[in-house]
């Protein structure tokens, strides 16, 4: 499994960012996506998550209303829609797929139960 990560830059608060994630495939378990930041010294944490093809979606409270997560076209991009932002949304931002669908949202929603991940892109906020 391939992720590819695109669209970090540099911007002032209060400005707008939309993060590609290309993925090459998909198998039942892995038919979802998050999206993660990791700021230096802080922990991987959860931004985001998508179940592919359907309408359900999962935002960390620190994002909600801010950030849409969605599908580009066909299933192949997932887009990560970052609006409002914050010098603390600064960080690396990291797609991947989980190692079971059940670890997409809720308090499974963590890095260490994702199994496939890109290579980020910088988000840096001033």
């Amino acid at each position: 499994v391939q992720l590819v990560e695109s669209g970090g830059a540099s911007v002032q608060a209060g400005g707008s960012l939309r993060l590609s994630c290309a993925h090459s495939e998909y198998t039942y378990d892995t038919n979802c996506v998050g999206w993660f930041r990791q700021a230096p010294g802080k922990e991987r944490e959860g931004v985001a998550s998508l179940y592919i093809g359907g309408p359900v979606t999962y935002y960390a409270d620190s994002v909600k209303g801010r950030f849409t997560i969605s599908q580009d076209g066909g299933r192949s991009t997932v887009i990560l829609q970052m609006n409002s932002l914050k010098p603390e949304d600064s960080g690396m931002y990291y797609c991947a797929t989980p190692k079971r669908r059940i670890y997409c949202s809720g308090p499974n929603f963590q890095a260490t139960n994702f199994r496939d991940w890109g290579q980020g892109t910088q988000v840096t906020v001033s």
